[in-house]
């Protein structure tokens, strides 16, 4: 999940891509010239990609794009999107939406009212249209010790996680550093998310294991992954540092991370989540998922 700057940055964007398009301006990418990828990939991992990334273009621009490149669907898309998903039968892989925000989460008890009847409505949205995911926060610390923070999360989410069960959906609290994008939020540790996991002991709610923002806070991404894939219900990609490509000009091999992934028997989505410093961005993209296709 991206910061609440580049957030801004990305809306701002959006609108500003909306109107060019209302304007009759011809701002289509020229996506073909770099060669179609769909054909290429082998098939054992399912790719997505993070709408917010991209937010120089229009949703139908990175739908058409991911199409070209053999994507599955397209992260953190909420249901006002969703129509334009499935026109080029794409899914949002991962769906949001009834989150408040990144920083006032389940962890604090003065959300929950809120969050529950949010998260009750969404639950029923995403089944409703046959997607699956649905992201989730803890919060930030505000002063708050991490047990006392578990609890309060425990406590709300028990409220509705019978209701995903009984829907088919799975909640996802998104793993984030608290060093340099997110500082103060409580779920910065694999350890306490695998915890809050254990506690709450549903199938139905699991961690979305970003491996730019675990890499920051804790390191150590292909152990920790092999020991607590049980938990992990989707992945994050980007370069470390920059958040930008996640090509040799940043520190993680992905080709060895994705085999350990594939080597658990994960079968859901990873979604590249880097922004792209390259001018030609649906390249950069497309080069990613090829890095990341083993």
């Amino acid at each position: 999940m991206n910061h609440p700057s580049d957030r801004r940055k990305a809306i701002k964007n959006i609108l500003a891509g909306s109107a060019a398009l209302a304007a009759g301006a011809t701002v289509l990418p020229s996506f073909k010239a770099a060669g179609q990828t769909k054909d290429m990939l082998k098939g054992n991992i399912q790719h997505s990609v993070c709408r917010w990334c991209f937010s120089d273009f229009t949703l139908d621009q990175l739908c058409v794009a991911a199409n070209e490149i053999g994507m599955k669907g397209i992260d953190l898309v909420g249901p006002k999107d969703w129509p334009t998903l499935k026109k080029y039968n794409l899914i949002s892989t991962m769906c949001n939406g009834a989150e408040i925000g990144l920083t006032k989460g389940w962890n604090d008890k003065q959300y929950h009212a809120t969050l529950i009847k949010n998260y009750t409505e969404h639950i029923d949205l995403v089944a409703d249209a046959g997607y699956k995911n649905l992201f989730c926060a803890s919060g930030n610390r505000n002063g708050m010790d991490d047990e006392t923070g578990m609890q309060n999360c425990v406590e709300g989410l028990s409220k509705i996680i019978g209701h995903a069960e009984k829907r088919g959906v799975v909640l996802q609290m998104e793993l984030l550093n608290s060093k340099i994008n997110h500082k103060d939020y409580m779920c910065d540790r694999s350890a306490w998310g695998v915890e809050l996991c254990k506690r709450i002991g549903s199938p139905n709610f699991k961690l979305l294991y970003d491996i730019y923002h675990m890499q920051i806070d804790e390191g150590d991404v292909i152990r920790t992954i092999r020991d607590n894939h049980t938990y992990f219900g989707h992945y994050h990609t980007a370069g470390v540092p920059g958040r930008n490509e996640i090509d040799e000009t940043q520190e993680l091999y992905y080709p060895a991370i994705m085999k350990a992934i594939l080597e658990t028997g994960f079968t859901d989505y990873v979604a590249q989540e880097f922004i792209p410093l390259a001018t030609d961005k649906f390249g950069s993209l497309k080069k990613a998922v090829l890095i990341c296709d083993v």
